[in-house]
């Protein structure tokens, strides 16, 4: 066998199928780069370390057998709001919660898929903020830089993947949570079709807003893991047509017609495209167009009432959840008052929130179509992808926006991070590509979003391939991370 371990995850999963690498070596050098990096990144809430290491050699006899599955043996991690039997799931809360008795359906279907779930990975109090740091846990750091975050509220994620710990994990997106440390991290982070992924044993997350998604170094490493991962069980709520997210990413795109949206949706706060981030976002546009394709600025008609939908659903959804907490008084006095204002928006405010997402979607989905534009400024609408950034801002400081109030955390979440969450209204796909890191040491990475219609994840992972192959962003890594030594 070699001794070199390939990092990527379909690198892995093939030198696992030649016979080059064991399951064993694979998970035991993740448990160790786990250890030696909880210190400083702190990504980690759960380590199953003898539980995997058991898994491991039970992958390698059936490898030694003739098996193959599509990720069999392969270490992955999942964020702390997906069961595993055998283990809490805290949502970034503090206290003592019950070990899960039965696995959550991604999970089952990445052990169907052969996958070592090596330990489940930190977020914030019930995935509320672009950051991922508190009580329960302490602060989780960006690889590329420990003084900021890597994001969140898939952060623990994020690093994991970024440190090379995993070579891919599973987040979860309700807002952006997948696509922000994706781009706060320098990974490919995809939001699928709204039930492409199960979210059992919830029939939906967050009243529909809210569905996992994977974060990998490649696109193909994303892809194989959105693979994977996808499928329904009965008594889900959104079951949708099936893609083939796997040859997509050898496929040519085609010639596209792309619009470049800069402008946020309405919020009614303060917001501001940092010149850095908006240079980075023309950076690639200007790729795009050198790649064959036809770039326009346009701007999907968002209007006020995707901010409308969004609030009563996530905050309705947060209160939900926090029944699931053992000692309430444990939380953040920002995450009781989210649950405050979740109990009162039940009920009516709910019940319009989501009979205003199919009018939305014809609104925005306009762009898509031809014809739609009434504006007459987008040459008559009839895109196939909109490019927009991820993210307003560069990754924030760590501890940026632990002591402000309810009121203040909101304001500065929506100004760092307000491009990502009207396409989790719509339920519609969404893909982060890396866009260049800024900074004095150039540390600070970017990221922007490929965003389509209903059931596009093919054409997006089709466009991301190709602007990868040109880019080469995979090359890249953190100060320290393939030799594992990476913190402050």
């Amino acid at each position: 066998m070699t001794s070199v371990i390939p990092k990527g995850l379909s690198e892995q999963v093939r030198a696992l199928a030649g016979g080059e690498v064991s399951s064993r070596a694979l998970v035991e050098r993740a448990l160790v780069r786990i250890a030696g990096t909880q210190g400083t990144l702190n990504a980690f809430r759960r380590v199953r370390a003898e539980a995997a290491l058991r898994e491991a050699d039970e992958a390698d006899r059936l490898l030694a057998a003739g098996r193959r599955l599509p990720l069999l043996g392969v270490p992955i991690a999942v964020k702390d709001d997906t069961d595993v039997a055998g283990e809490p799931t805290a949502f970034g809360c503090c206290g003592e919660f019950p070990p899960k008795t039965e696995d959550s359906e991604v999970v089952r279907r990445l052990r169907a898929a052969g996958a070592v779930i090596v330990g489940k990975t930190n977020t914030p109090e019930l995935g509320q903020w672009p950051f991922t740091e508190g009580p329960a846990f302490g602060v989780t750091r960006n690889p590329w830089n420990p003084d900021y975050t890597p994001g969140g509220s898939s952060g623990g994620a994020a690093a994991a993947v970024a440190a090379g710990l995993v070579p891919a994990a599973l987040g979860s997106d309700g807002a952006g949570s997948v696509r922000i440390p994706a781009a706060w991290s320098h990974l490919i982070g995809i939001k699928p079709q709204r039930g492409r992924i199960s979210t059992w044993p919830y029939a939906e997350a967050f009243n529909g807003i809210t569905c996992n998604g994977p974060l990998a170094r490649t696109v193909e490493d994303a892809a194989l893991l959105l693979h994977a991962a996808t499928g329904n069980r009965p008594g889900d709520l959104h079951q949708p047509p099936p893609v083939d997210v796997l040859s997509a990413v050898r496929r040519d795109p085609g010639r596209l017609r792309i619009a470049l949206s800069l402008k946020p949706p309405f919020t009614g706060t303060h917001k501001h495209l940092d010149p850095v981030v908006r240079a980075a976002v023309l950076r690639l546009a200007e790729r795009l167009a050198a790649l064959g394709h036809d770039v326009v600025a346009a701007e999907p008609r968002y209007g006020a009432g995707v901010g409308l939908s969004f609030l009563p659903r996530a905050m309705v959804g947060l209160w939900e959840w926090s029944a699931n907490v053992p000692d309430r008084a444990l939380l953040d006095v920002r995450t009781l008052t989210a649950v405050r204002h979740g109990r009162l928006l039940g009920g009516r405010p709910l019940r319009l929130a989501r009979a205003a997402e199919e009018p939305l979607r014809r609104r925005v989905g306009a762009i898509f179509s031809r014809g739609g534009d009434r504006d007459g400024n987008g040459d008559g609408y009839g895109f196939d992808v909109v490019l927009a950034p991820t993210t307003a801002t560069p990754p924030l400081r760590i501890g940026a926006l632990a002591e402000l109030n309810s009121w203040h955390t909101d304001r500065a979440t929506i100004a760092a991070c307000p491009y990502a969450w009207p396409w989790n209204v719509l339920g519609w796909p969404a893909v982060n590509v890396p866009a260049g890191f800024v900074g004095k040491d150039g540390t600070l990475p970017l990221g922007a979003q490929l965003l389509g219609p209903a059931n596009s994840e093919p054409r997006l992972i089709s466009l991301a391939a190709q602007l990868e192959a040109d880019q080469r962003w995979y090359e890249r890594w953190p100060a320290g991370a393939t030799a594992g030594v990476l913190g402050r």
